[in-house]
């Protein structure tokens, strides 16, 4: 039975749940995340130590928030999602990258976050990549805060699925 203090901890680390055949590595991300939660608000890059996630490093990226509206620069990009986009975008913003990023899923996925302050998990489409035959995504949005209230940045573990269902 689900307690109080459950129900306030479920809030603070992001209450929404992932599906049962959710990725094992997206499982892992979201379960560190978790552990790395403070007492009180979320957690931020100070909490994140790359080293404790060697096995996920290629599928992780880092993405600075800021301005009004927020915009999204890539702080750090996984060698693996580079080679699922086809190239390496660190240090440029990804309305720069792709110019339909604004009516996005990926959009819309970052900006709830921002309004929650919860994960967002998703697998379908590709929302930006196009080509490779990729046939799918799955992705998770985790949000860190320096202070533990605003959101700076967010971290991502995603995947890419090709026509024959293997994910990368």
């Amino acid at each position: 039975m689900a307690t109080e203090k459950d129900a306030e901890r479920r809030a603070r680390q992001g209450s929404a749940e992932l599906p049962a055949d959710c990725h094992p590595d997206i499982r892992a991300i979201v379960t560190y995340w978790r552990a790395i939660h403070p007492d009180t608000g979320l957690p931020g890059r100070q909490h994140f130590d790359p080293l404790d996630i060697p096995k996920l490093l290629p599928r992780i990226r880092i993405l600075d928030v800021g301005g009004d509206p927020p915009r999204f620069k890539t702080r750090l990009l996984g060698t693996k999602i580079a080679e699922g986009t086809g190239f390496d975008y660190t240090g440029r913003y990804l309305d720069e990258v792709y110019p339909e990023f604004a009516s996005s899923a990926a959009a819309h996925g970052l900006s709830a976050v921002l309004r929650t302050g919860e994960l967002h998990w998703r697998r379908g489409n590709p929302a930006l990549v196009r080509g490779k035959e990729l046939m799918t995504i799955e992705r998770v949005y985790l949000p860190f805060a320096r202070d533990g209230r605003k959101i700076d940045m967010i971290l991502t573990c995603l995947l890419f699925g090709d026509c024959s269902g293997k994910m990368y």
